[in-house]
């Protein structure tokens, strides 16, 4: 079983391209993961992981998603080969998102990009599918 599931903050904006064979959308993103245990005396350790979304999922990545923002990602682990016009191979591992979720409150959004900037700088590296709707509270049966 190939399943990832993460919850950080983007170290930047979604980035958009479409595939030169089929047009398709692609978002690319960050995310900085926060490990889950510090060593004593010491700061708390990030990862900063790739995240690759498609289509649908890519679009609504691009629209909603801003540097600084908590977010929960499920999918998958993909690893990826290739070899450069000089002969030099190359290897990527990313993470192609199946879901994605705001993690942020609303109150929590606004303030968030300036304690991601303090804390990560601008130098950090860097399926919700068709069916996804956005509503509001006054829709939530709760």
């Amino acid at each position: 079983m190939n399943k990832v599931i993460l919850m950080g903050r983007l170290t930047r904006d979604p980035e958009t391209r479409y595939t030169q064979t089929s047009n398709t959308l692609v978002s690319s993103f960050s995310l900085a993961v926060n490990r889950r245990f510090v060593r004593q005396g010491e700061e708390r350790q990030a990862d900063f992981i790739n995240i690759v979304a498609w289509s649908k999922l890519g679009e609504f990545c691009s629209k909603y998603f801003k540097k600084g923002q908590q977010v929960g990602i499920i999918g998958r682990i993909q690893t990826r080969t290739w070899d450069d016009d000089q002969g030099q191979r190359h290897y990527v591992t990313e993470v192609v998102a199946e879901e994605a979720y705001f993690a942020d409150s609303k109150r929590d959004t606004e303030t968030s990009n300036n304690s991601f900037e303090n804390t990560f700088g601008d130098t950090a590296p860097g399926n919700m599918g068709s069916d996804f709707e956005m509503s509001s509270s006054d829709d939530l049966p709760f």
